[in-house]
């Protein structure tokens, strides 16, 4: 574990979970892939359908909904077997994580409404219990439902469009995210895997909110200096939260898909310890340089302190 404790390496968490000691772990926060196709690190499945991660005339120079996530005309036996495949595809990596981890430990990971059902059955399978499943209610979200007057329009179809004056195609405004919280079963009783490890209890005095007891919905949003790197990136209060929850100083916090860091960043103002692994090199080097910076900063303010 040492050679990649305090430090984000570039590689498959498939290939470098196996590689960390066992029992080294103390919690997980990780942004782990959705399996639906936001982008190429995104799709985790077999489908070959043409129109995977292209775009409509609707989606060009639109911020948010960049790619199709989805086939244009129906839904083939490929398209159904995505959810299933995500699975399998979660099963690489919690398999061997649940050696890795201390009883107790706590692992958070965020998911997307309509799969985080196969990722808590991997983890289940992988010896992991579910705890809650928390709510990330986000500051605004991008939604895009298609009016259906303008596609009956573009078709030709006149006749319909009083019919269906009001209705779109899409959903509803995509507000909130799922925090799914595990942990590692201990032997033992609680309060003697806290005395042991040190985790299965949950800091409630330090993590107040408004002076009250925080529940398991969670309001953090982007502070005004936080820069974002990625399309998927977290609050660092958010991550902060979590971290600071179920962990002490000097703890070891793993996130196997670290993107641009912000796992190592929340790590660090904690006085954790961080390991991070992510495929993809240009988001490594963003996650590098990010937290030199970072580093530097915290240095120049105990200095002047």
């Amino acid at each position: 574990m040492n050679n990649f404790l305090n430090q984000v390496t570039h590689g498959d968490a498939i290939t470098y979970i196996p590689q960390l000691d066992d029992d080294s772990i103390h919690c997980v926060v990780s942004d782990v892939p959705y399996g639906i196709n936001i982008d190429e690190w995104d799709v985790l499945h077999h489908n070959t359908n043409s129109a995977l991660l292209g775009q409509s005339p609707a989606q060009l120079g639109k911020s948010g909904f960049k790619r199709r996530g989805k086939p244009i005309r129906g839904w083939s036996a490929s398209d159904k077997n995505i959810p299933s495949e995500y699975q399998a595809w979660c099963l690489k990596w919690t398999v061997p994580l649940y050696t890795k981890v201390k009883e107790g430990a706590s692992i958070f990971l965020f998911g997307a409404r309509r799969t985080v059902h196969r990722l808590i059955v991997a983890m289940e399978d992988s010896g992991f219990l579910l705890k809650d499943i928390l709510v990330w209610e986000k500051p605004n979200a991008h939604h895009r439902a298609q009016r259906l007057n303008n596609v009956l329009e573009k078709r030709g179809m006149q006749s319909k469009l009083q019919e269906w004056e009001g209705w779109r195609l899409g959903n509803l405004a995509p507000r909130w995210e799922p925090i799914a919280w595990f942990f590692k079963p201990y032997t033992r009783t609680i309060t003697d895997n806290v005395l042991e490890n040190g985790l299965g209890a949950i800091n409630i005095g330090d993590n107040l909110i408004d002076s009250k007891n925080p529940s398991n919905i969670l309001r953090f949003g982007f502070s005004s200096h936080e820069q974002r790197f990625h399309e998927a990136q977290k609050p660092v209060k958010l991550l902060e939260f979590l971290i600071n929850l179920t962990t002490r100083p000097n703890h070891v916090i793993l996130d196997p898909f670290i993107g641009s860091g912000s796992t190592a960043i929340a790590s660090i103002n904690l006085n954790r310890q961080y390991i991070g692994f992510d495929i993809n090199e240009s988001y490594i080097a963003i996650a590098t340089k990010r937290i030199q910076m970072h580093v530097q900063t915290h240095q120049r303010q105990k200095t002047l302190l």
